[in-house]
């Protein structure tokens, strides 16, 4: 889909948090201010979580109780897989509720085969483009 401002994007997360359920986990994967935490607040809104969604850059994982238990993952800050797994993140890669990881990249191989991967671009007009691929 086509996004061409955050309202679109926070909507689309919205309705693709709809269709979740516990176990899912979301690779969300982007330059940096393409969208991803805007993403992630529709799809939060959409599992009945009323707190604020911020990137949790800085404390790597938030935690939100709605509908089902949200864990948001910023990876941006950490150096690849060994770092991920010494900071027990293979966890959350096995969730008892919804994962959401921005910057997945960076951990590679050890997303699971039936993770969604959520793309958004850029586009040279300034709107988004956001591609849902895989989940279960």
């Amino acid at each position: 889909m086509i996004s061409y401002s955050e309202t679109e994007t926070e909507k689309a997360g919205y309705d693709f948090g709809k269709t979740l359920k516990r176990g899912d986990v979301i690779s969300l994967i982007g330059t940096l201010g393409a969208g991803k935490t805007v993403l992630a607040k529709g799809i939060a809104r959409s599992l009945g979580i009323e707190e604020a969604i911020v990137s949790p850059t800085f404390t790597i994982v938030q935690e939100y109780n709605g509908r089902e238990k949200l864990y948001h993952l910023d990876l941006y800050r950490l150096s690849g897989e060994d770092e991920f797994e010494s900071m027990g993140g293979e966890d959350f890669l096995y969730p008892d509720g919804i994962t959401l990881i921005e910057w997945a990249e960076k951990i590679g191989d050890m997303m699971p085969p039936d993770a969604y991967k959520v793309t958004i671009s850029i586009l040279e007009d300034g709107s988004r483009s956001i591609e849902i691929e895989g989940g279960r």
